[in-house]
């Protein structure tokens, strides 16, 4: 990049003093949230809700275990996306392609039947959503030259059109849902993505060259390789299933599994690369903290689809003023709080400026507060129906955000700045594979979840969490001399 073409990319204020291209993924990224929390607000329900309620009649664990999986399999599928962004076709070219997959699984998901339409649904929409998260980021990463200090606060407004979208989505799909049924919250959702998909075919040409460059070209060559090996993945995973070794009562310990190889080859692909120098190599190894304290902070946060879904179905006074509200609401509190204190955030890291915690700070602190967060369901342990006031659990999410902001947006933006040139991309999946492995440790934890006893729960969970946090304060300064002068 040229000194001119830095300099016009930081006069380009427009978009809330960011650039106005960030406005095309702001928006894409906007409807696919809306879309992708609109399902998953009424998805858990679906699944162990009675058939005469329009349900699925699977139990509470095995439905939780399915929701951790497919919201871990949807970060893992961000490996996918990026490698394909990284090799073939370049970030904003698969984003694209992303979306059309997004809605094609969602119109799956509204008009086919029970169990077909969750599975080819599910498959679609996670192959999808981890294609276009990945690359969004990274895409949002383009817009910005490594030293300029809006970088954090222009992830930040990006991040609340994440929340605009998680915040619409369940509040409309529930509404849909308690009144005409599931497959009208689901067919809802299909037309957000739809919408989402249309604004971004017009705005994507706006996008910066930078966003279309393949990294790291695949050869030609390879190309019959690389198909040869998809279609028998394919074939393999539908072996599985037939033979009964894919089941849906352990889809979360495969998802986990999954994850963990996957994060240790890629970190031994990235490390052992002859494509990256001596600070490259040494960032990459002081992301590992990163990436261990975004794990548990990350089972636990995503345990609002699933635990907490529960908690809001059979233990929270869901009644306002006579009304009683859609489970599905309850996931529209976090975005709220998203909204309002993501500008807060931004605004505090751009007057810092230079001066604001480092990331590895940030990172404990955020997993500090989610464990005490846990530990604030300790005074409503052993109640029963109705027992929980909804002012309680909205102030629950407000500690569950204040952790959020501290890590999801940061965690982010120093994966572009900590990627090494020649695994962009990847590195960006890396950080969502963090997430893959917390959200299906969080379905996978449901099976423990006992509201009969559920000091245990809680406790250990909360303080797991506080410890880690704990452990990367203490290292805050061996973690900054491997990240080489990224802060």
């Amino acid at each position: 990049m040229s000194i001119s073409d830095t300099t016009a990319e930081k006069s380009d204020t427009r978009f809330f003093g960011q650039p106005w291209a960030l406005v095309h993924i702001f928006g894409v990224e906007m409807w696919e949230r809306f879309s992708f929390y609109g399902m998953q607000g009424i998805l858990l329900i679906y699944l162990y809700f009675s058939v005469s309620e329009g349900g699925l009649g699977l139990s509470q664990a095995v439905a939780g275990g399915i929701v951790g999986a497919y919201g871990g399999s949807v970060y893992l599928s961000t490996i996918l996306g990026a490698w394909i962004a990284d090799r073939m076709l370049g970030s904003e070219r698969v984003l694209f392609l992303s979306a059309i997959v997004i809605v094609a699984g969602h119109v799956a998901l509204a008009l086919l039947p029970g169990f077909l339409g969750v599975g080819v649904g599910l498959v679609l929409v996670a192959l999808g959503s981890g294609g276009l998260k990945a690359n969004a980021t990274s895409v949002v990463g383009t817009l910005y030259s490594a030293d300029d200090t809006r970088r954090d606060a222009g992830f930040s407004l990006f991040y609340l059109g994440i929340n605009l979208g998680a915040f619409m989505g369940p509040i409309l799909t529930g509404i849909l849902q308690s009144s005409l049924g599931f497959h009208y919250g689901f067919g809802l959702a299909a037309i957000g993505m739809t919408l989402g998909l249309v604004q971004y075919s017009f705005g994507r040409r706006a996008l910066p060259d930078e966003a279309r460059r393949v990294p790291n070209p695949l050869p030609s060559s390879r190309y019959p390789l690389v198909a040869i090996i998809a279609l028998a993945a394919i074939a393999a995973i539908v072996v599985l299933v037939l033979v009964g070794v894919i089941r849906a009562d352990n889809l979360s310990t495969i998802v986990i599994i999954g994850t963990v190889v996957a994060a240790v080859a890629y970190f031994a692909v990235i490390l052992s690369s002859p494509l990256i120098d001596g600070t490259e190599r040494s960032r990459v190894w002081g992301f590992l903290p990163l990436f261990v304290t975004s794990v548990a902070f990350w089972s636990l946060y995503q345990q609002q689809f699933t635990v907490l879904t529960v908690y809001s179905d059979e233990r929270l006074d869901r009644n306002i003023l006579g009304f009683v509200m859609p489970v599905s609401w309850v996931q529209s509190i976090n975005p709220v709080f998203i909204i309002i204190l993501s500008g807060v955030f931004a605004a505090i890291w751009t007057r810092l400026g230079t001066r604001q915690p480092s990331t590895p700070v940030k990172f404990a602190l955020g997993a500090m507060i989610m464990g005490s967060a846990f530990l604030l369901f300790l005074p409503f342990a052993g109640g029963g129906p109705n027992s929980t006031p909804l002012l309680a659990i909205v102030g629950i999410l407000l500690v569950f955000t204040i952790a959020e902001l501290l890590i999801s947006p940061v965690g982010l933006s120093v994966t572009t700045k900590l990627a090494p040139k020649a695994f962009h991309t990847q590195m960006v999946a890396l950080f969502f594979l963090s997430i893959a492995l917390g959200t299906a440790i969080s379905g996978w934890l449901v099976q423990f979840y006992d509201p009969k006893n559920e000091v245990p729960y809680f406790s250990i969970l909360g303080g797991i969490a506080i410890v880690v946090g704990l452990g990367l304060l203490l290292s805050v300064k061996p973690v900054l001399r491997l990240m080489k002068g990224v802060s």
